[in-house]
Parts: C-alpha cells; sequence; structure tokens
C-alpha cells in the first residue's frame, strides 16, 4: 500500500514541476510592455491616427461639398459622412493594434477587461451617448439633413456623432443634442430623408368670411409661389377656434416646399400673397388682423 502512496506523490511531485516549468516557460516568452509600446511603435501610431484624421476630414469635406451642390441627392450624400467618419476611425484601431503593436491575445484579453471596466465606471453617460449614436446610425430615425424636433428643438441636422447629434435652428443656432437623449424621448422628423416637406401657414380669419374664394386665393398663393413642389398635393382647411374671448376662422394652408431649407421663406411668402390678395379684393380690412 505505501508503494502505491509513494507512487502518486512521486507522481503529483512531477506534474506539480511541469506545470511551474510551462508558467515559467510562458512568462519567459511574453513579451515586456516596453517591448510593445516601443517608441518607434508608438511614432508609427501617431503617424496612423494624424494620416487617419487627415483622410477622413478630407473625404468628409468632399462629400460635404456635393451635397451641398445637389439638392436631390443632399441628404443621401450628407447620411454617408457619418458612417465614413466612424468606419475610417476603426480602421485606425485595428490597424495600429494589429499592424502596429501586434501585442499577445492573453495582453490584448487583459488590457480590455481593465480599461473596459475602468471607462464602464468612469463615464457611464458617455457610454450611454455612445450606444445612442451607434443605434441611430443603425435604427436611422433620422438623417444628416433631415429636419427634426426634439422637445423645444426644431432644426436641420448636421452632424450625427458618437457623443451627440448637431442641428442648426430657425436663427442659426447650433444646438447639440446628447444622443441619449434622443433615444429616450419622442423625435419628430419633417422630411424623412426627402428634400421636401409640408409647410403649414395659419392664418386668423373672420367667420362671415366667403371660404369658397378664400381657397381659391390660398391655393393660388402657394401654386405661384417660386419655393413650391407641385408633385404633392396643396390643402385649405377652415378651424372655428376662439382667440382673447373671439371667435375666428382659422385658415391652415398646407403645401410642399421643393427645399426644406426654404421652409420658413415659403411659409412668409404664401402668408404675404394671401392677406395682401384678401385686402386687394375688399374681403378683410386691416383692422381684421389687429
Amino acid at each position: 500500500m505505501s508503494r502505491y502512496i509513494t507512487f502518486g506523490l512521486l507522481t503529483l511531485l512531477s506534474l506539480s514541476g511541469n506545470a511551474q516549468e510551462a508558467v515559467q516557460d510562458i512568462k519567459n516568452e511574453a513579451p515586456k510592455l516596453s517591448e510593445i509600446f516601443s517608441i518607434p511603435k508608438l511614432f508609427w501610431s501617431l503617424v496612423v491616427i494624424v494620416t487617419g484624421y487627415i483622410l477622413i476630414r478630407f473625404f468628409s469635406h468632399i462629400l460635404q461639398i456635393l451635397a451641398e451642390r445637389s439638392t436631390q441627392y443632399r441628404i443621401t450624400l450628407k447620411g454617408i459622412i457619418p458612417v465614413v467618419r466612424i468606419m475610417g476611425w476603426i480602421l485606425v484601431i485595428v490597424t495600429i493594434i494589429t499592424g502596429i503593436f501586434q501585442p499577445p491575445m492573453a495582453t490584448v484579453l487583459a488590457l480590455s477587461a481593465s480599461v473596459g471596466v475602468a471607462i464602464g465606471f468612469a463615464a457611464q453617460d458617455i457610454l450611454k451617448n455612445i450606444f445612442g449614436g451607434v443605434m441611430i446610425l443603425f435604427d436611422r430615425p433620422f438623417q444628416v439633413g433631415d429636419k427634426i424636433e426634439v422637445g423645444s428643438f426644431y432644426g436641420e441636422v448636421t452632424e450625427i456623432g458618437l457623443r451627440s447629434t448637431r442641428i442648426v435652428t430657425a436663427d442659426d443656432s447650433l444646438v447639440a443634442i446628447p444622443n441619449s437623449t434622443i433615444m429616450n424621448g419622442s423625435v419628430s422628423n419633417a422630411n424623412s430623408g426627402e428634400a421636401n416637406c409640408q409647410v403649414v401657414a395659419e392664418i386668423y380669419l373672420p367667420l362671415s368670411i366667403d371660404t369658397v374664394r378664400v381657397r381659391e386665393i390660398a391655393t393660388q398663393a402657394a401654386q405661384v409661389s417660386r419655393f413650391v413642389y407641385l408633385n404633392k398635393p396643396i390643402a385649405v382647411l377652415f378651424f372655428n377656434e376662439v382667440k382673447e374671448r373671439r371667435s375666428y376662422l382659422k385658415m391652415r394652408l398646407k403645401a410642399y416646399v421643393m427645399d426644406i431649407r426654404s421652409e420658413f421663406a415659403f411659409k412668409s411668402e404664401m402668408t404675404e400673397i394671401v392677406i395682401s390678395t384678401l385686402l386687394q379684393e375688399g374681403l378683410m380690412k386691416e383692422e381684421d388682423f389687429r
């Protein structure tokens, strides 16, 4: 019996010795951090980053110029810009890791786990915005060039970034909205990827006015505008509304503008034509607008 026990102990010692030798071999073969992150490798990484940044900015600028020159393809071309930026930076990161540093898989996994935990605790809000930006690119509730309304802000989307989405409002203010806010709230899209969108002009009229003639005037006002998109219908609707304890007839003139950037100019022009025509034909007096 003691013979078998002695044999078992010798076997365990042998296995333990082999395991220690294997661990020691791995330690000896694993490259040092100074070898992975050497000065030449850091230099070439910087070169790749700068080159990637220049190329990404160059192609984004070219797409921006082409988009501004073509109303028909503007929204499509601008929608490609965020994809080019994200794919470009992914390519830069992959090139640096696999082409320059070339760390062992064990080192990559260890560093990824450590960095992931640290970033997860320190930048939860940033990660939410980044995840929201990625989801916007895949779900596509809107794209660059669309006019959207988020909360109290309404304007044209100029950039979809990983952290925020930027829109330009009617008063030419640039607003950066966190992507997490967009993903957790409701978004109204005025044109959904098309260059045209519906514009509504509202005018308050007296109850006794001739609605048949007003409808003709309003329809003509939309048709003669240089901004109108005639491939979609024009509608004139009337509603009874009480304002300041007085009852009015609210007219809503609905028409489509050819270029969404002319939305407010189109609305203003239709309103001016309707009011001036009503005054000229005597259907309304100036005091009716007070």
